[in-house]
């Protein structure tokens, strides 16, 4: 339990996060994944890092429960700021990130994905922002880098999820596989960037993130402020415990 790394081939490292039953990460988890792929970005032998997960789905988001045990918002500013530093130990590191997403990938896990520079998805994968039947906001940064902006905003606003394949559609999902066929396809694109030279892969990176249109740190910063404004008027409690329904 807890983040792994193994470099199965020359070039390639690969994450993984295993927090039972449902990868839901706590504060500390997403410490774990971000130091993680952060040291794996670092090693000037890898060439490309592909973020995995074991057990029923590549993520869950926070760990609601750890939350709810905090009388006061110690948790939840430990929970924001560990998300930040994870879901930007992703975008920052220094070589390219495939995410290999199975089953769930929801809150968290769309902060995980939407910042990778690729996904590689099981055919059962099913993506997700459920944040207002959580009593939270955020990651509307990285569902936006996903779909287009009006599918995002409908997602958000619905709780809905929508498949890899419909993500395949839009561009967003590089392939979809059956389940056990993921590691293999994940690993067949890293194992492509992997092949081409060190140095070069790390300056392409760093242009590509350089150009990005919407600084993905400011911007879910920004969001995470309403996360706790919503946490101190006592609406992100009370939804919780609706539901996400109108009290």
């Amino acid at each position: 339990m807890g983040v792994s790394t193994a470099t199965p081939e020359r070039g390639v490292s690969v994450v993984t996060a295993d927090f039972p039953p449902v990868n839901a990460l706590p504060v500390h988890g997403w410490y774990q994944l971000a130091g993680a792929v952060r040291r794996a970005g670092r090693d000037p032998d890898v060439r490309c890092v592909v973020l995995a997960a074991e057990g029923r789905g590549f993520n869950a988001g926070v760990d609601l429960k750890e939350l709810q045990r905090d009388p006061g918002h110690e948790a939840l500013i430990g929970a924001n700021r560990a998300c930040h530093e994870a879901f930007g130990a992703v975008y920052d590191c220094e070589v390219p990130v495939v995410a290999a997403v199975h089953g769930f990938c929801l809150g968290g896990g769309i902060g995980l994905a939407g910042n990778a520079d690729a996904v590689v998805a099981s055919d059962d994968a099913v993506f997700g922002l459920p944040e207002l039947d959580r009593g939270a906001l955020g990651a509307a940064t990285h569902l936006a880098r996903l779909v287009p902006r009006h599918l995002m905003r409908t997602l958000y606003y619905t709780s809905r999820t929508v498949t890899a394949a419909e993500l395949h559609a839009h561009g967003s999902v590089w392939r979809v596989v059956p389940r056990d066929g993921l590691r293999a396809a994940a690993l067949g694109l890293a194992r492509e960037i992997a092949a081409k030279d060190g140095r070069l892969v790390r300056l392409a990176k760093a242009a590509i993130n350089g150009i990005d249109p919407v600084d993905v740190h400011r911007s879910y910063r920004y969001e995470q402020g309403f996360t706790f404004e919503a946490a101190l008027a006592g609406t992100a409690g009370r939804v919780r415990d609706t539901f996400g329904k109108e009290a």
